[in-house]
């Protein structure tokens, strides 16, 4: 800690220098690549072939969605699989259904990354074209519980011969900082509302509170319920059997005995497996096998999508919520404006609210509260949960005409803490020392080198009561609730949505497409609509000119703070913070 501070300046140094080489060298890269890139890229444009099958390789990250493609981000992205967007995913298996030259579906889920409300999306849909009467075939030398989870809903589910398939029900796991932070003289004092409001425990404790496993255990018991019904269901076994081959523990158990328990219906060599996916679309033995990627089926055109007087709009929400006017996560200002230009755009009549946020500033999330309600004011607003859409999530959503979730959205925490940082033991232990003057008794309020006083605390924890007041308030009002009845579901207590919704913090379970169908339905729209997304989207290039920036900066931060990096990223994280806090554990570490 001698050189905390030192460490400190080098890193900063280090972090300016990074950014500015990091520009020079991708302005280069950029007029170099231009040239050769313009020549090339006219020439490979995607035709769909007639008995085609859609490759649905989910080989990366899933997020709400990504940035189209542009020329040239291949050359940046060789090496690096770029992150799927669910809308793109689920588009290409709308457009598979309906497409006359593609035959069914090749899912291959062996890399496969995402969490569970994201699952349920993707498999929904995957129901949703089996109605089509075409195949779904699955392979895979490795399934992960959740790749698994896809794979059951296929008509076989191929496995190697020599593979691997995970089941073991679900865990979180929790990390604490609590002696870390002793170690390095920081101290947190923590200000909150809410029993179970558990996102200050990694601070100020080393292991979960008896409230916070209990809701924990509530929530994965009722999330793993939702899985499993779905197992067995589509793997014509009782809960009981998924429940008892969970508790074998698969991924260690030969292939031929997932065979026999009726996991997997064939065990098969990657060439055997194209030579049966052949034989299903009646090709011969080595002819190659036509297929369309979800990055091909973007060029696939169904009906002409464009604006008209009958739209909805799907307002995308997804990250943290922080005070500030960008389109990097849920910016108060920016995404106030783009409702705004939503509820004064008549050819809209109708707005999605697609929400996947664990939450963040009380204050940035009352802001996009009040735009929604206007918006509301205007034209029916229908939200979507995610993944989650939990405190500042569920607060922005709230005040929606109707909610809906997937049985396994994280969703609820209605509650609201602060943390302060005191750093006086830090700066004793590297020698640092500070005094001051001062002319009114708060003058020097929020100075991180004392702990906050009493008197301090007592005002700011009337703050955070008041907060959770109108917290309550808004939930209650939107929700046609009374505040006294609602509180007994706030207290910062999370929710599967299916729990939410026998509560009556959320109407209805699906996935986007069916908060879709309920806006069109409020705005009397028929089936004479189209959707479009927003905001619009940066491209692919500026998306990864950033993290590139970023990464290195990262790489000098670590190679200077060694094992303290990921502790001084979570107290930086922490400090541009504002007072008021919705939001819940910074990683849940469920799996």
């Amino acid at each position: 800690m001698k050189d905390f501070l030192k460490i400190m300046l080098a890193s900063a140094l280090g972090f300016l220098i990074a950014n500015i080489v990091l520009s020079f060298i991708a302005l280069i890269f950029f007029v170099g690549a231009m040239g050769t890139l313009m020549g090339s890229v006219s020439s490979d444009k995607f035709i769909l072939q007639n008995n085609s099958v859609l490759n649905l390789r989910l080989n990366a990250p899933i997020n709400e969605r990504v940035a189209e493609d542009d020329p040239f981000t291949s050359l940046l992205t060789s090496d690096m699989p770029s992150p799927m967007g669910l809308n793109d995913i689920v588009s290409a298996i709308r457009k598979a259904k309906n497409e006359d030259k593609i035959k069914g579906i090749y899912l291959d889920s062996r890399d496969l990354s995402a969490s569970m409300a994201t699952l349920a999306e993707i498999r929904q849909e995957l129901e949703r074209f089996k109605e089509s009467g075409k195949f779904i075939v699955a392979y895979a030398d490795v399934y992960t519980q959740g790749g698994y989870y896809l794979a059951s809903v296929a008509d076989k589910v191929a496995l190697n011969p020599q593979g691997v398939l995970d089941l073991h029900g679900l865990v979180a796991t929790p990390v604490f900082f609590k002696d870390a932070l002793d170690k390095l003289g920081i101290q947190v004092q923590v200000y909150k509302v809410g029993t179970y409001k558990s996102a200050v425990e990694p601070f100020i404790q080393n292991e979960m509170s008896e409230a916070n496993r209990e809701q924990f255990t509530s929530f994965l018991n009722d999330a793993w319920g939702s899985m499993r019904a779905d197992f067995a269901a589509s793997r014509s076994l009782t809960e009981e059997a998924i429940d008892s081959l969970a508790n074998t523990l698969p991924m260690l158990q030969p292939a031929e005995s997932l065979l026999e328990a009726g996991l997997v219906d064939t065990l098969l060599y990657e060439t055997e497996m194209k030579n049966y996916l052949r034989t299903l679309l009646d090709i011969e033995e080595d002819a190659k096998i036509p297929s369309a990627t979800v990055s091909n089926m973007k060029s696939v055109k169904t009906k002409s999508v464009k604006k008209t007087e009958n739209s909805i709009a799907i307002l995308y929400a997804y990250g943290n919520i922080i005070s500030g006017s960008g389109s990097i996560n849920i910016q108060d200002k920016y995404m106030v404006h783009q409702i705004e230009k939503l509820k004064n755009d008549d050819d809209i009549k109708a707005v999605v609210f697609r929400v996947n946020s664990r939450g963040g500033s009380a204050y940035a999330s009352e802001q996009i509260w009040k735009a929604i309600s206007e918006l509301k004011e205007e034209k029916p607003v229908i939200a979507s949960m995610g993944d989650m859409a939990a405190s500042g999530g569920y607060y922005i959503a709230c005040n929606a005409d109707k909610i809906v979730a997937q049985p396994t959205t994280l969703t609820g925490s209605i509650g609201i803490f602060g943390l302060f940082r005191n750093f006086e033991g830090t700066s004793k232990k590297i020698g640092v020392h500070v005094d001051m003057v001062k002319t009114n008794e708060f003058a020097d309020f929020g100075n991180i080198t004392r702990p906050m006083n009493d008197r301090e605390g007592e005002k700011l924890q009337t703050m955070i009561e008041r907060g959770y007041d109108l917290f309550l308030t808004r939930c209650a009002d939107g929700r046609g609730m009374e505040k006294d009845s609602l509180a007994n579901y706030a207290e910062g207590r999370i929710w599967t949505g299916n729990q939410a919704k026998e509560i009556g913090l959320v109407d209805e379970l699906g996935g986007i497409e069916r908060a879709i169908e309920i806006a069109a339905e409020k705005a009397n729209l028929g089936k004479s609509y189209v959707v479009l997304e927003y905001p619009r989207l940066r491209s692919r290039l500026d998306e990864l000119i950033n993290p590139m920036k970023e990464d290195l900066a990262v790489r000098t931060l670590k190679e200077h703070l060694g094992e303290s990096y990921e502790l001084f990223m979570l107290l930086k994280d922490i400090k541009q913070q504002d007072y008021l806090q919705a939001r819940i554990p910074y990683d849940l570490n469920i799996h």
